[in-house]
């Protein structure tokens, strides 16, 4: 239930953005330039991402649509745990953490980012356009995530199996399982 009195049944973001187009237009335009431009991540990259960007900032409801994406492309549940405990012994791309770590510190305590956070991103290899689609992605999940917690629709209560209408219109659909490591 939202906490908008107006629409108490309001279950996502897609049902309020239909109801206030203004409020979310230039965030879904920079998702979807990410989405659609050339990215040096590849799009399960991406979702790795926006799925740990998630857990970070504890929503669960984006986290969970999130995380079964992954799955249906073969990521085990324990990269997550992983990633929890501690990014450098995850099994996942070495390339891609200094991103994840940048992603951490982004989303839990921007204040402290640094020269060196940046130039370890660049220091394994990243580019720029990288850089700054971390970067993005990374804002954009925070801001959607706070944006639903804070009107009260990321309802842990409910499953991406058992809401109607589109639960995760941001989503990057076709995630590749290439930065996880076998």
């Amino acid at each position: 239930m939202s906490y908008l009195p107006s629409s108490p049944d309001l279950t996502n973001i897609a049902g309020l953005l239909a109801k206030y187009p203004g409020r979310g237009i230039l965030l879904f335009k920079l998702l979807e330039d990410i989405k659609t431009s050339f990215s040096p991540l590849s799009s399960g990259m991406r979702e790795l991402i926006i799925t740990y960007t998630s857990a970070l900032n504890k929503s669960e409801f984006c986290f969970n649509v999130h995380k079964a994406l992954l799955q249906e492309q073969g990521i085990d549940e324990v990269v997550y745990e992983q990633l929890k405990l501690n990014i450098d012994s995850a099994n996942v791309d070495e390339k891609l953490k200094p991103i994840l770590h940048y992603v951490k510190k982004l989303t839990l305590t921007p204040e402290q980012i640094t020269a060196r956070d940046v130039n370890a991103i660049f220091a394994a290899g990243w580019d720029e356009k990288a850089f700054l689609d971390s970067v993005c992605l990374c804002a954009v999940v925070n801001c959607m995530n706070r944006l639903a917690m804070g009107i009260g629709i990321d309802l842990s209560t409910l499953s991406p199996t058992n809401m109607s209408g589109p639960t995760n219109p941001w989503s990057l659909t076709t995630p590749e399982n290439a930065f996880v490591q076998h």
